[in-house]
């Protein structure tokens, strides 16, 4: 008899795993409705759906000139097949992305998205088309305020904070590559500090975020969001060519800076000292000494040496010379031009700005006064 009961028992809890295994593979089952909606999303679609809505296409015209020509240089018989050529200006449009951070319809995006535009219009996650007014742009840090020409309440993004990301975090890029509004892609956080000019652009200064989150033109101004739905950082560039696939963006920290300065000022003011550099280290260094041909000596430690200095600049008034090895700014060691320029952009313009390079084998103490860095055209 004792058997018989253990063997029901048995039976009956068996019959239980049945029903329990059939009503969650089974949706017309409510045991596991809870479950089904906990994990009928995965966290990339949350993210998305934090910020989806402050997401924005822009769209800008601008008017371009013709190269002028001789037209008494055209076959006559193509004037008479095409007739006369236009010579009038012609309307350039573009596109682009950006991302809302303020609920009264402040837009960040790149510079050279709203660069010359005539005509800025932004259009809306929900499909509205707004005018928009460039506030201002700052070409050293790529990036551009634009403000909603209408009084609207809109969502702003969740910013998060771009030096609490680390390589091998999820990274997920949303904008409109190639005019395709509403899309997202995938990867991960490839680099941290990419330094913009190992990239050939030396008239900027960035420390960029590298992702494998594909980016293709349009992207740009559109934003790089983390797992939580936080942007992280503003999507700037696409590496073609070799390496290609490689995308990179500005860190949102600096972008909040930059914004800021933009829309209290209408511009951003960046120190500079008049110099151009190239990184130093012992080997190179003694590569160089052990050429029989070399003009110079260089010291052979890390640093950044000075390739030339800019006529009446900050520099050439502190008596910098070309050769010349820095080693130390406000008392921190200098190991590349990079962190020398970190140090820069730190400083105050017109208040004492201390290094020590070598020269000569001797170490010298200058003292510069950074100047406003000049406008470009």
């Amino acid at each position: 008899m004792v058997k018989i009961l253990m063997r029901f028992k048995g039976y009956l809890a068996y019959c239980l795993c049945l029903i329990i295994v059939f009503g969650a593979v089974n949706p017309g089952y409510g045991i596991t409705d809870s479950i089904k909606q906990e994990y009928a999303h995965n966290f990339v679609a949350d993210a998305v759906r934090k910020v989806a809505p402050a997401v924005v296409r822009i769209d800008t015209e601008r008017e371009v000139e013709h190269e002028s020509f001789d037209p008494n240089l055209i076959d006559p018989l193509l004037r008479d097949l095409l007739g006369e050529p236009n010579l009038g200006p012609e309307r350039e449009k573009g596109q682009g992305s950006g991302i809302l951070i303020d609920v009264n319809g402040l837009v960040l995006t790149n510079a050279h998205v709203v660069e010359r535009a005539d005509d800025v219009s932004v259009t809306l996650a929900n499909g509205q088309k707004i005018d928009g007014e460039v506030v201002g742009t700052d070409f050293v840090t790529d990036l551009a305020l634009v403000r909603l020409g209408e009084n609207l309440i809109l969502d702003a993004a969740p910013l998060g904070d771009s030096e609490d990301i680390a390589v091998g975090d999820w990274a997920i890029a949303l904008g409109t590559p190639y005019g395709l509004e509403r899309t997202v892609t995938l990867g991960i956080v490839s680099s941290l500090h990419r330094n913009i000019n190992s990239l050939g652009f030396s008239d900027k200064r960035l420390d960029l975020i590298q992702t494998d989150a594909a980016i293709n033109p349009g992207n740009s101004g559109g934003p790089l969001v983390n797992y939580r739905g936080e942007v992280i950082g503003i999507n700037t560039l696409v590496r073609s060519g070799p390496g290609a696939g490689l995308g990179f963006a500005i860190p949102i920290n600096l972008a909040k800076r930059v914004a800021k300065q933009l829309l209290d000022k209408g511009e951003v003011i960046h120190p500079y000292l008049g110099v151009q550099l190239v990184p130093l280290d012992a080997r190179i260094a003694k590569e160089h000494n052990m050429d029989p041909n070399s003009l110079v000596e260089l010291p052979e430690r890390s640093g950044a040496l000075v390739q030339s200095v800019v006529n009446d600049s900050p520099a050439q008034k502190a008596g910098l010379r070309r050769g010349d090895l820095i080693i130390f700014a406000e008392e921190k060691e200098i190991d590349n031009p990079a962190s020398l320029l970190e140090k820069v952009e730190n400083s105050k313009i017109g208040k004492p700005f201390t290094i020590t390079l070598i020269r000569n084998n001797s170490e010298i103490k200058l003292s510069i006064q950074p100047e406003a860095l000049p406008k470009i055209g």
